[in-house]
């Protein structure tokens, strides 16, 4: 009889363990998921939280962001940098049309220039916590840049639809969230 008290002794204290252990690892699966561990650019559907696609990148890593006018037909380009403060900083755009939406001139700091038959706004400083962009509707023809050399691109088209809106701002994503998420790609 004491053998069988044993027994079930030595089971309870085993089965408490293995609890104990199946708990433990539960709580680090869960904190691996939901700890935030890659800066990405990412875009929020509207003013959600909901993420509708995101792009990993690093502090002082640069996109660019360039449309279609709607009106003039011609391209746009906007460059901007990732900030180690996760904010998104303007530095150049390049346009080939003035009127609706362009800027005539360089503001403070900034430079003008003119090249190839492009107008150059240089050594701009424009810091953003985020951005409210738009698909384009009319003339959807938004495109995202980025890498190195700049040799990625890939079409808002292929994630968003015309028209659609949505904030972008860099964040840490968790696993959870990029699996959620559409990782952006050529």
């Amino acid at each position: 009889m004491d053998d069988f008290r044993s027994i079930r002794l030595l089971r309870g204290i085993f089965m408490k363990k293995v609890l104990i252990l199946i708990v433990v690892l539960t709580f680090a699966a869960l904190l691996v998921l939901f700890i935030p561990v890659k800066q990405s650019l990412v875009f929020y559907k509207e003013n959600t939280s909901e993420i509708e696609a995101y792009l990993p990148l690093e502090n002082q890593e640069t996109f660019q962001i360039i449309f279609t006018h709607s009106i003039h037909l011609t391209d746009v380009v906007e460059k901007y940098v990732v900030l180690e403060n996760q904010h998104i900083k303007q530095y150049e755009m390049i346009y080939e049309e003035f009127g609706i939406g362009m800027p005539a001139n360089a503001q403070g700091e900034e430079e003008f220039h003119s090249e190839d038959g492009k107008y150059h706004i240089t050594n701009m400083n424009n810091v953003f916590p985020e951005i409210k962009l738009r698909n384009g509707k009319a003339v959807s023809e938004h495109r995202l840049v980025w890498g190195p050399d700049h040799e990625h691109i890939t079409e808002f088209n292929n994630y968003f639809e015309p028209g659609a809106w949505f904030t972008i701002q860099i964040d840490n994503l968790s696993l959870w969230q990029m699996i959620q998420g559409v990782r952006i790609h050529e």
